[in-house]
């Protein structure tokens, strides 16, 4: 039963917010909902090639007055409509269901157990024989009766098969509900997988694929008018996980056009030109049942560049992909899509237009799209009161979407690690633990622990636990620290407004034992942000060539992932100043010239921060020292008494010290001592104090007395005075002067 016909009202299709996916609800303006007679929370029935029912809410503020209905990625399938279809919207009234069928949507999925607890998931949602229907956010599964994977922490996808009475029914508390185990074909072929709601953190990326597929698919007549040829292809590049395959299912399937999907090395064969006519086979197929989309994955594995390869199989393989994609013979209603995270690899004749029209880039997602990731990834997820997905999306800083996916799954495995040992699997899984299973913030803290950066898994390390309280003095570098590091990240929109750029590089040096590493190791921790630690050694290759490509490839990395702190250890190692001659083959001359360009060269850092420390910056290249590379040169100074004193008390803070111990006095004593020695001292302290007896429980101020006496400081005055020269030299000379100033420490070190 429907309203009338002078009801009904065309709209055109949008999509909905991820967050509000899978709850068969349409989003349309006030005024729309007020022409066809409905209040929000009725249903209304939307027609484009089949219909559906869905529950009208009120519009996105951003909405009000646009002609537009929004629907999820199910609702549209429901209906037979794309994103930009226009299709007719009516007032429905639904009779109460005496009977729904429902089955899974995945061929893959296989459920057991009584459908009874589906009546409460789906209680009062409009449906239709042949839709597709999600268990909602709202309403999740959690009865022991119904055997769901992950104990109902994931969203299911069901298939309505049928319905007594036929039409729009409601579910009601008297609808009997029956669960059939395994995938049942509907009766009208539709795939509700992947839609553009799974999508999230892309951006005007998903726009771009639209525009370059659907439309010469679906409306070919359009370049017809215009005289032109529709696009033929598209290039999708980025680094790993960052949903490149997901997007091309998602355009097949919203896009209604079959799809061919071509895995590199499954269309190698033994015999001779079984490949190409493997390759040949699925273009003839996809040409026969048009409109169709040609999905190639990782398509530097079949078209690496022709003069890089040895084998006559794949320059065949990439001269018969030539031909196919524009040869003599014309394509129509055909578009091919290629992913790769390797652009470069691929042979240069295929990135030309006519066969891959355009080159997208599926980037890193920003802290929005994250944000949108994550949104997707717990739809199904019980979530305890308390979750801010917001902080989790801010502090994720490089996680793909592969990450963020891995990221919910190991924080839902903690939560059910926390009730595994109230379960006994033999007996069944009680209800009141299944309502109790909810995944928390801690949960994903913890989870956050284990996942790293898919593009830095190889070179990046844990961040150290090291906060600012921990480092002792330091006040000044601490504070530039802050300002470089801490404030560009937290607060961007700061610098923009006063129209300067953020430091590219920090410059830590100073004596031995100082705290640089340290400073390092809180700045990490403090920002939040990814951390990639370096030292030369990693760096420098015995292969000529090798060791610059190591640099550029931590610095292109880094950029994809950022924002990134990248900190080298002992620089002046890596980078020593050229022209010395030190009887090797110019291998860190080229670094330098490496590391030059890199950090201030043709291409920009793009949130990278370079971190670097020394205590022989005599030796560095002067031309790493002027502003643009390492903007902020950071003298950290041998402890005052005030600093001093603090450090003591950290090292001190787990110690049991005994009454005696005046901390300021054991300062006054340590001239000169650095942050290592005064560590030294206490963990000497302690040894003496176990040295008398094992069940010592205090030290005492005789054990920090004798200490004292075993201890030395390993800064000499003369050392101090040089490098307080040295710091006067780089503030005031220029670059081409400093290595004149710089003699006296060079000469004292021979």
């Amino acid at each position: 039963m429907s309203a009338s016909d002078d009801q009904v009202l065309t709209l055109q299709v949008a999509n909905m917010r991820p967050q509000d996916a899978g709850g068969s609800i349409a989003r349309l303006s006030s005024a729309a909902m007020g022409k066809i007679g409905v209040r929000e929370g009725e249903f209304i029935e939307l027609i484009g090639k089949r219909h559906t029912a869905a529950i009208a809410m009120r519009p996105y503020p951003d909405d009000e007055g646009l002609n537009i209905v929004r629907l999820d990625g199910l609702q549209r399938v429901n209906a037979g409509a794309t994103s930009g279809d226009h299709i007719e919207v009516r007032k429905a009234e639904a009779r109460p269901a005496t009977k729904v069928v429902l089955a899974p949507a995945q061929k893959n999925l296989v459920l057991q157990g009584s459908g009874e607890a589906l009546q409460r998931t789906f209680l009062q949602r409009p449906m239709v024989a042949g839709d597709v229907v999600s268990t909602s956010v709202q309403q999740r599964i959690s009865d022991p009766r119904l055997n769901l994977p992950a104990y109902g922490l994931q969203e299911i996808r069901l298939v309505v098969v049928s319905t007594q009475p036929r039409g729009i029914v409601q579910m009601t508390e008297q609808t009997v509900v029956e669960l059939r185990p395994q995938f049942e074909e509907p009766k009208e072929a539709r795939r509700a997988d992947v839609t553009y709601d799974d999508i999230g953190g892309l951006g005007s990326s998903v726009d771009q694929v639209r525009e370059m597929v659907e439309l010469p698919l679906r409306h070919p007549e359009l370049f017809q008018r215009l005289g032109i040829d529709p696009p033929k292809g598209v290039l999708l590049y980025g680094p790993p996980g960052t949903g490149k395959t997901l997007l091309a299912r998602a355009v097949a399937n919203e896009t209604e056009a079959n799809f061919y999907h071509i895995a590199g090395p499954e269309i190698m064969g033994s015999r001779y030109g079984e490949s190409e006519e493997r390759l040949r086979q699925v273009f003839q197929e996809a040409s026969q049942n048009a409109p169709s989309i040609i999905f190639i994955d990782e398509i530097d594995s079949i078209a690496p560049k022709r003069e890089d390869v040895t084998g006559e199989v794949e320059r065949r393989i990439v001269a018969q992909l030539l031909t196919l994609m524009d040869g003599l013979e014309p394509r129509q209603n055909i578009v091919v899509i290629g992913a790769t995270n390797r652009r470069d690899a691929i042979d240069e004749a295929l990135r030309r237009p006519g066969r891959f029209d355009r080159e997208i880039v599926i980037g890193v997602p920003d802290q929005n799209g994250r944000r949108e990731v994550l949104a997707i990834h717990t739809r199904g997820m019980p979530l305890a009161d308390g979750t801010d997905l917001d902080e989790i999306a801010r502090t994720t800083y490089g996680f793909v979407g592969a990450d963020l996916g891995a990221l919910a799954r190991e924080a839902a495995m903690d939560a059910l690690r926390r009730v595994l040992p109230d379960i006994n699997l033999r007996e069944g899984i009680p209800s009141e633990i299944l309502e109790k299973l909810t995944v928390s913030q801690d949960d994903f803290l913890s989870a956050m622990k284990r996942i790293q950066p898919s593009a830095l898994r190889e070179i990046m390390i844990q961040a150290p636990n090291v906060r600012w309280d921990d480092v002792g003095g330091l006040d000044e570098a601490q504070m530039k620290l802050k300002e470089g590091v801490e404030l560009p990240l937290r607060a961007p929109q700061s610098f923009k407004r006063m129209g300067i750029r953020p430091a590219k590089g920090f410059l830590l040096f100073g004596p031995p034992g100082t705290g640089k590493t340290l400073l390092a190791k809180a700045v990490a921790r403090e920002a939040e942000a990814n951390f990639v630690a370096t030292k030369s050694s990693d760096l420098l290759s015995k292969w000529y060539g090798e060791s610059e490509q190591q640099v550029s490839r931590l610095f292109e990395r880094a950029r994809q992932v950022a924002p990134t702190v990248i900190f080298i250890d002992e620089i002046d190692s890596l980078a020593p100043a050229r022209g010395g001659g030190m009887g090797e083959p110019a291998v860190t001359e080229r670094v330098v010239n490496t590391l030059l360009a890199e950090m201030d060269g043709l291409e920009d850092m793009q949130g990278v921060v370079v971190m670097a420390a020394t205590n022989r910056p005599n030796l560095l290249d002067p031309a790493l020292l002027r502003p643009g590379r390492f903007d902020e040169l950071v003298y950290v100074p041998v402890p005052d008494l005030k600093a001093r004193r603090k450090i003591l008390g950290i090292h001190t803070r787990k110690m049991p010290l005994a009454g005696d111990i005046d901390l300021d006095e054991l300062a006054d004593k340590t001239v000169r001592f650095t942050g290592a020695d005064l560590e030294d001292l206490t963990r000497r302290a302690g040894l003496i104090a176990l040295r008398q007896s094992l069940d010592a429980s205090t030290v005492s101020k005789e054990d920090f007395a004798k200490a004292l006496q075993e201890v030395r400081p390993s800064v000499t005055p003369e050392v101090e005075m040089e490098y307080e020269e040295m710091l006067r030299t780089l503030k005031q000379e220029s670059p081409q002067r400093r290595q004149i100033g710089f003699t006296p420490l060079r000469q004292a070190a021979e």
